[in-house]
């Protein structure tokens, strides 16, 4: 199920990842942020890409509430990153700034919700 690899790697980067990015220096900001949104982009686009795909899919397949839920939890959290997260991304990769981390650590918590909420939808159609 994409949707729970997808939470999982969620909650990891909301509890781990984002929390110790308070501990890079300044000096090391720069590239390790612009080598962070690298290397997270490999794992990360491809899931949600795949995610998408398969809920879009789902609602062709099962024109049903669950599905179109799943649906639009996926299309709202890709168009969410794209929108919000890659250019949050983008300026802290530009500039080290402590409240920017701290806001996207709280910020990504919506994310956070959204992915654990389309497991529960996603494990719902599953079992339907």
């Amino acid at each position: 199920m994409v949707a729970a690899a997808l939470g999982g790697l969620i909650w990891t980067i909301q509890i781990v990842h984002h929390p110790l990015f308070a501990l890079v220096g300044q000096e090391s900001w720069q590239r390790y942020e612009s080598e962070h949104q690298r290397r997270i982009t490999r794992v990360v686009l491809p899931l949600m890409v795949a995610n998408v795909a398969l809920a879009v899919t789902l609602v062709v397949q099962r024109d049903e509430l669950l599905a179109w839920a799943n649906a639009a939890v996926a299309v709202g959290l890709f168009a969410a990153t794209g929108a919000v997260y890659a250019p949050l991304h983008g300026e802290l990769a530009r500039t080290f700034a402590p409240d920017r981390i701290r806001a996207l650590v709280r910020l990504n918590w919506v994310r956070t919700a959204g992915w654990t909420v389309q497991v529960v939808v996603a494990t719902g159609l599953a079992a339907s």
